[in-house]
């Protein structure tokens, strides 16, 4: 942009130094930003229709004010907010409702966009801003009742609670009131201006955090179908347990209503856009001081969550009289959710405890709010919504039925520009009475009073073991596996979060809700959930594995995943007696395979069989590099690893071989391509069991499930020289003719896509991407992918946020996030981060005021 088009901008400081970093990134970031830059002023000119010289200052102006003062209604006393050079804002303030008011008027200076989207989301109200596109999510959130359950929470909240939520809102409102033209650029470009922050808004964007980590109503849904096609002793040897016997099915009596339509529908909604609930991953572990250089604990944790810009995370650093915090936070909700205070640490991971079973439930045909209960009739509880979409100028209505288990879900298959209507099967009706149907209803725990932020204020504040286990006594939802370290050098584990105890069964698959045979029966009782307190290992280890074996009293899930990343994770700490923080950094980047042993022993030991198979005939030089590769292969998934892409592809066809004979359309949904990639991006219960399922038949010959594409008999060489077969041909045609370009991280890469980045040209101005990328769903460098050709850009989901925390002094800490911490394009802090995520690295986290000042960027005065 020339100085011609420049000389009408007010050109103040902040612009002058956002100009040379903006430059400095362009040039930096080669021809992909190149490119980036000059959509940035085809677009601003196109879509806004403006003088070039007004587009820059538009494109600026949403940058916050990080130094001098501001008067701020609301607050009761001085509060200081000092940014270091990373854009993290460390809150100094007297009381602690001053606190929490200006934490939200940092978060709507940094991430107001991204606040609205999420609330917006959760509450099903997305298509007021885009129109018909969001239609269907919309209806899905308005059945699943995050707002509804939301609001039960907010009339039961403590005075404690309302008192932080109510300040956090002031403070949001505030910046809304103080900057009517200085909203983000997606305002402007969708036109419209957002509404008042109110304390239900930060709930229920709880409640979406806790739906996207919950289990496991989609995973019965495909148990389900499953069991329709195999039947229940066919499903009990390839899943490899018997979910009849856990929970049974009423097969060949009751056919489970609309499972096909209800598969068809949720997948209908992923081609809206790449906006995500969260599905929760990660990985946690501890040391004590006997296993450090410094002689006290060292704790390590990376969530594991969908990819996108901004990040999911924006980090702070609140500082009261009383208590301090530092960590991430969620953009809406008043919390350190993983961090520190001055004498604890903790992380977490995803319990994956089951709290969702699906109810199938008898409808009266005639009268379609009475349902059946034992032999009796209740009234359900009808909900009237109102979906509001741009461009209409009359709502859409729409009616969800609420049994005494939860929402009925079915009505998601209808149109919701019309009444929703009966769309469950038809169950015979009894001698003298009446036509019944079938439809499903969702229990989940989420639905109960939640007390979580009272528990997560109680963990900020705690100081001990004692007072943190009490912290999370009050944890409610999402089920969660707490790691935690204190700076006298004690460590320990605890499980938190509503569990439900089932009156039968194992919640494996939809089963009847006429009937309190499988009632939940309550919640157990939080001294009986798993927990540790200076374990005799002097570590804890947790990446969403079963924490418990066969013996402990409760039923947890049946859906953890497979253990392979806790096992690297602990092999990795056994190697060393004494541990750093770097040798923490060095395990968060591990990139092997363990499930890769049993594929390249496959490979090896057919070696001559699979080279002289028919499959392979043309194809024998070719065929003889690539075993030649898989089998020399160090297992190491890195990005520039040729073995690695012909792993992950030909053990794809294999699975694709393998099931697809037994389970048809079902297959994809089955080895990861989850019901609903808007919501889960990749929630198939078996994502990391369905390959070791396919391993397990190729490693022991398990020929009952072996056909050919004729549906004759086939063996494990016949399913791997066709799939490494099918592999050579999809990569010379998809990729290169030559071997040494099939490089994993060609196939599998990290995009970071904003929400109206599915939109050209936006995507060039808000999304960053692709990356090469290492990894996948088993290595502790997590990069689980959908496994769907053609791969490519598919990392949905990795870690969030990585975090060492060094309990001997907190100003060694480091962390990162994958994109920066603003949610403003122009602003350096957009991605940052980015380059250190990428290559494994982290920034300091620091503490102390002494440091904080050595590396701040702005201190701003809010009276």
């Amino acid at each position: 942009m020339s100085a011609t088009h420049l000389k009408n901008i007010p050109t103040d400081a902040r612009f002058a130094d956002f100009q040379l970093e903006f430059k400095s990134n362009l040039k930096s970031m080669s021809e992909m930003s190149r490119n980036r830059k000059l959509a940035v002023a085809g677009l601003l000119t196109a879509a806004i229709a403006a003088p070039i010289a007004g587009l820059a200052y538009l494109w600026r102006r949403p940058l916050p004010i990080i130094s001098g003062r501001l008067e701020l209604p609301g607050l009761n006393d001085r509060v200081q907010v000092i940014r270091d050079k990373w854009g993290v804002p460390h809150i100094y303030a007297r009381n602690e409702t001053d606190v929490f008011c200006a934490q939200g008027f940092v978060h709507a200076q940094e991430r107001l966009w991204h606040m609205e989207l999420n609330r917006r989301l959760a509450s099903g109200r997305v298509s007021e801003i885009v129109g018909d596109i969001a239609v269907g999510t919309d209806q899905l959130m308005r059945i699943i009742g995050l707002r509804r359950a939301a609001k039960n929470d907010w009339e039961n909240a403590s005075e404690r609670v309302a008192n932080v939520l109510n300040a956090y809102a002031r403070g949001v409102n505030a910046f809304l009131e103080m900057n009517p033209k200085k909203l983000p650029l997606e305002f402007t470009l969708l036109r419209f201006t957002p509404e008042p922050w109110h304390p239900m808004d930060s709930l229920v964007w709880i409640k979406m955090m806790a739906w996207g980590q919950g289990l496991n109503w989609d995973a019965e849904l495909l148990r389900s179908a499953i069991l329709e096609r195999l039947g229940p002793d066919r499903t009990a040897k390839l899943l490899g347990s018997d979910l009849s016997a856990a929970n049974p099915v009423i097969m060949n009596q009751t056919r489970i209503p609309g499972l096909e339509r209800l598969a068809a529908a949720l997948r209908q909604a992923q081609d809206f856009m790449n906006v995500s609930a969260p599905i929760g991953m990660s990985n946690n572990w501890v040391v004590d001081g006997t296993k450090t250089t410094t002689g006290l604990p060292l704790l390590a944790n990376d969530p594991h969550l969908p990819l996108q810009m901004p990040s999911l995370w924006y980090e702070a650093h609140l500082i009261t009289p009383a208590w301090q915090a530092a960590g991430v936070t969620l953009p809406g909700v008043p919390l350190i959710v993983i961090g520190h205070n001055s004498d604890i640490a903790w992380g977490v991971t995803n319990a994956f405890v089951d709290a969702q079973d699906l109810y199938i439930e008898k409808f009266d045909a005639q009268e379609p709010t009475r349902y059946r209960v034992g032999n009796d009739w209740e009234s359900a509880q009808v909900a009237h919504e109102e979906l509001r979409v741009k461009g209409e100028k009359k709502p859409r209505p729409f009616d969800v039925t609420i049994t005494r288990h939860g929402p009925v879900m079915d009505a998601w298959w209808s149109n919701p520009a019309k009444r929703m209507g009966s769309h469950g099967a038809k169950a015979p009706p009894t001698q003298g009475q009446p036509a019944e149907e079938l439809k499903l209803a969702l229990k989940w725990v989420g639905y109960d009073v939640s007390r979580t932020i009272e528990a997560g204020l109680g963990i900020m504040s705690a100081s001990n073991w004692q007072e943190f286990r009490a912290a999370l006594n009050d944890w409610t939802e999402p089920a969660l596996s707490f790691v935690y370290a204190d700076r006298a050098g004690n460590i320990g584990y605890q499980l938190a979060g509503k569990t439900p105890i089932r009156k039968n069964g194992k919640g494996a698959t939809p089963v009847p809700g006429w009937t309190d045979e499988y009632a939940w029966t309550g919640h157990v009782p939080f001294d009986e959930l798993p927990h540790t307190y200076n374990p005799p290992e002097h570590l804890v280890v947790t990446a969403n594995n079963a924490v418990v074996g066969k013996e402990y009293q409760h039923h947890l899930s049946l859906d953890t995943m497979n253990g392979f990343r806790a096992k690297r994770i602990l092999d990795l700490l056994s190697q060393s007696d004494t541990l750093s923080a770097d040798d923490f950094a060095v395990i968060q980047k591990d990139v092997y395979c363990i499930p890769a042993e049993s594929f390249q022993k496959l490979t090896r030991a057919f070696y001559y069989a699979i080279l002289m198979h028919p499959a392979l005939g043309k194809r024998g030089l070719t065929a003889r590099e690539a075993l030649d590769e898989l089998n020399a292969w160090d297992r190491q998934l890195s990005p520039d690893s040729t073995a690695g892409a012909l792993y992950e592809t030909t053990l794809y066809f294999a699975m694709k071989r393998l099931f697809s004979p037994w389970l048809g359309d079902l297959t994809a949904t089955f080895i990861g391509l989850g019901f609903h990639p808007l919501l889960h991006p990749i929630n198939s219960a078996y994502v990391d069991r369905a390959y070791l399922i396919a391993l397990r038949i190729l490693e022991n010959e398990e020929s009952e499930w072996m056909r050919d594409e004729s549906g004759a008999p086939a063996t494990s060489v016949d399913i791997l020289a066709n799939a490494l077969n099918d592999t050579i041909q999809w990569l010379e045609t998809n990729v290169a003719f030559d071997m040494q370009k099939w490089q994993w991280g060609e196939l599998h890469r990290a995009r970071f896509q904003h929400a109206l980045g599915a939109v050209k040209p936006l995507n060039l101005i808000f999304n960053r991407g692709p990356f090469p990328y290492g990894g996948d769903t088993s290595t502790v460098w997590q990069a689980a992918f959908v496994p769907e050709l053609p791969i490519a850009d598919s990392v949905a989901v990795s870690a969030s946020w990585r975090q060492i925390l060094d309990l001997s002094n907190w100003d060694n800490s480091r962390g990162v996030h994958p994109t920066g911490q603003s949610g403003h394009p122009a602003s350096r802090h957009y991605d940052d981060q980015m380059p250190l995520w990428l290559a494994g690295k982290h920034h300091a986290l620091w503490w102390s005021r002494e440091k904080i000042l050595e590396h701040q960027e702005g201190v701003l005065i809010l009276e």
